[in-house]
This record gives C-alpha cells, structure tokens and sequence, in this order.
C-alpha cells in the first residue's frame, strides 16, 4: 500500500489548497453521526424510577392501594414486588385500614405480575419501559451496550481487510449507509431481540465507517496535514456528535424520536460520494494509475497549480503494485515491539 515516493510524486499539489480544505471538511462531516452512534444508549437505555402496576380495576380502597406497595430500607418503595393483590383485597373489602387494623409489612410479596409503572418526569418512554427491562430482566440492558460493541469489534477486524480488498470510497460509504440505514429500521423494532441484531450491525457499520474516513484521509493528506487531521480534525468532529447527543435528548424524550433524528445526518452525508475522491494511494497500490491521476489532475485544478505531464512512472508504478506485501492480523504480534504496542492499544481502549 505503501509507495516510498508518493509524497514526493504529488509535492505539487501544495500542503493546503481547496482541495485539502474541501476533503478535509467533508471527511470530518461524515464522522459526526458516529459520535450520535457511540453513547445514544445513554438515553435510549436509561432507567426511570418505576414501581409495580396495581390494577386499575382491583377493587380497593386508595389507602389499601397506596400501603401495595412495600417500604424497603435503602431504596424507598420498592421496584420489583408488591403486596399480595389477593390479601390486601381482602383486608380491604372488609373494611380494615393499613398501619391500623393490619400491619402491612406482614403481607407476603409477589412479583410484578401486571408490570410496573414508569415515572415520566425525565423520559416520555425508554427501551427500558417499552420492553420492561427492569428487576429480573434488567440485565439486558448492558448486554445490550456489549452487543453494539461486540458489533464495533467485528467492524474493527473486518473493515480494514475489506476496504484494502475494495477500496476506501466504496467502503466508506457501504458502511456508513449501513450504519443510517439500520439505526432507522431500529426505530421501528418490534422487540428487544430484534433491536440488539439491529444494533449490532449498526455498532459495525459505525466504526467501520469511522476507520475507513481516518485512513482515506490520512493517504491523501500530505504529512503536515495529516497530524492535524487524526487528532484535531476526526476526533474533534467525533467529539461534536457526543456533544450534539445530549442536546437533541433534551428535547426528544421519546427514544424512537430521538433515534430517527440521530439517523438524519447520515442521510445528508451520502451525497458526499459525488465530492469524495477515491485513495489516488490506494488506487496506485492496485495498479491503477490512470484513474489515480486523473484524481491528482482535478485537484491540482482546484489547487490552481500544474501537474507534471506524469505524475506516476509505469514501470514503478507495475512494480509497486506487482511486489505488495500483504498483511493480517497475525503481524499484531510479530515482533516484539508490535506487540507491547498492540497490548497498550487494547488496554487504552
């Protein structure tokens, strides 16, 4: 992938034309919805307070049925059981009063067999109230945040092998369509199963997305520009999604809402691929120059500066693409410098 002239080859291009300016503002765009990607389920999957539901039609007294609900010592009523509806019905119909005829911590508890109630001071509705994921099933709550990373993990294996096989136009784009698409079908999930496979796809696509943005500029980019671009430019950008998240949650406290706007961005970066060039790097890699100066050519038209009659020798540029070396994940561990570094990167994230 690697041509030891390149940066020498498209010198002539200048470090900062409207070229680089222009790519270097629609790669940093197209990161945005990933940030909305990565912590939405701080939102989506938060807890509200909740209690169990006494039925509207159980025929009771308001004080029996405010003394339904049990007192626990450190957490105030109680989440995840009741009274016994069949005793407090009971002691009700004849007519005995709570903490006065009947010790109410005496009645046994039951389960929340008709579900629970929701308090909706903060949130109109959550995955968590719409699939009541509380009590015994509130473990699937983080499980479903471990399987949007489980999708993050497979995307991060699999995107660089793919985009070095394909491309890194056609694989931005696939996987950020992937990642917009599927958020929007995730709005209109029927279950929790159905939502955590959409979600798992969507966490491939998100990263998948992200790496593949980072790695296209950073071949296009020359090296002045490139230290800029994968510190300021992607993580600041990646940044401004985190920051955007929260204040579209203030306003959208119904989690399908609030998904359907996260998903808009990404349908207003697709038209980027008519402004997005291909890796003119990668391009070379395969043996294609003519297409990849044909890159270089309109960018120095941008640029207002001119190409030199060949940018990229055929001779060279057959023996490049005839002498790859290819690599796999097995080289992570190779050596013993590339491994501490490998380590160190698994610990940091």
């Amino acid at each position: 992938m690697n041509s030891p002239d390149y940066d020498d080859s498209t010198a002539f291009l200048g470090d900062w034309g409207p070229f680089q300016r222009n790519l270097f503002i629609l790669l940093c765009f197209s990161i945005i919805p990933n940030g909305f990607t990565g912590l939405s389920m701080v939102f989506m999957g938060d807890t509200p307070a909740h209690r169990c539901r006494i039925p509207a039609a159980l025929n009771i007294t308001d004080e029996w049925r405010n003394a339904s609900i049990p007192l626990d010592e450190e957490s105030g009523f109680s989440k995840c059981s009741r009274h016994r509806v069949d005793i407090v019905r009971n002691y009700s119909e004849r007519g005995l009063l709570p903490w006065v005829d009947v010790n109410v911590s005496d009645i046994p508890r039951e389960t929340c067999k008709d579900g629970w109630v929701y308090d909706n001071e903060t949130y109109i509705s959550t995955i968590v109230t719409e699939w009541d994921l509380v009590c015994s099933d509130d473990w699937r709550v983080p499980l479903t945040t471990s399987l949007f990373f489980s999708g993050v993990l497979t995307g991060s294996v699999i995107s660089g092998q793919i985009s070095d096989r394909f491309g890194r136009k056609i694989v931005l784009f696939i996987t950020m369509g992937i990642q917009t698409v599927f958020t929007f079908i995730q709005v209109f999930s029927p279950s929790w199963l159905i939502f955590c496979i959409l979600f798992f796809i969507a966490g491939m696509g998100q990263i998948s997305n992200y790496l593949t943005a980072f790695a296209l500029g950073m071949e296009i980019f020359s090296p002045s520009v490139r230290d800029i671009y994968s510190t300021l430019g992607v993580c600041l950008f990646f940044s401004i999604g985190y920051m955007m998240l929260p204040l579209a949650a203030y306003f959208l406290r119904d989690w399908r809402t609030l998904l359907l706007v996260l998903t808009i961005p990404g349908f207003f970066c697709m038209p980027l691929w008519w402004f997005i060039p291909e890796s003119p790097r990668w391009l070379l890699s395969q043996g294609r120059v003519d297409e990849a100066e044909e890159i270089l050519r309109k960018a120095a038209k941008m640029n207002r500066v001119k190409a030199p009659e060949v940018i990229f020798p055929r001779h060279q540029s057959k023996d490049s693409a005839g002498s790859l070396k290819t690599y796999s994940l097995c080289d992570l561990v190779k050596s013993t410098n590339i491994r501490c570094i490998t380590v160190l990167l698994c610990l940091v994230w």
